[in-house]
């Protein structure tokens, strides 16, 4: 079942790859007191993720902030290494928290899994973006296949 405005993030364990090593990230304590706006794609370093989509929350990190939001979060099916050097190849760092989902637990959790294993790429996420207010879902905006406007910083920064 897909996840709905209004429910709860469901308690999954992603990682985000430091300094420091790879960090265990609980859903529970990442969203819990903050405005997260959480968008996801299908993979790293792939043709609409890495032009439009990431440059786009990058672009309007500061607005995003401005509304009230707390964190921004990209989350992907990829490891943390991938999500690490994805980071650094799209200069996010300092405005996107890159969350892996490296097993697609919590892309399986919310019901926004895509099936992508005809083409090589195995199972991955929806192209997505979500705003979560303490640990709530308060909007979602879920592209239909091949898409990306509803999905977009701009879109939800009009939204907020």
């Amino acid at each position: 079942m897909t996840i709905k405005v209004g429910d709860k993030i469901p308690s999954v364990t992603l990682q985000v790859k430091t300094a420091d090593g790879i960090n265990e990230v609980s859903t529970d304590d990442f969203f819990k007191g903050k405005k997260v706006v959480l968008f996801a794609l299908p993979g790293a370093f792939t043709p609409t993720c890495s032009a439009k989509h990431v440059p786009g929350f990058v672009e309007k990190a500061g607005d995003l902030k401005g509304k009230g939001v707390d964190t921004i979060a990209c989350l992907s099916v990829n490891d943390a290494f991938v999500m690490d050097a994805w980071a650094k190849d799209q200069k996010s760092d300092g405005k996107i928290v890159m969350l892996a989902d490296g097993s697609a637990a919590f892309t399986k959790a919310v019901g926004l899994e895509l099936d992508l294993v005809a083409r090589g790429m195995g199972v991955r996420s929806q192209r997505y973006a979500m705003v979560v207010d303490d640990g709530k879902v308060s909007r979602l905006e879920v592209e239909e296949p091949g898409a990306f406007q509803v999905s977009s910083a701009e879109n939800i920064l009009a939204k907020l």
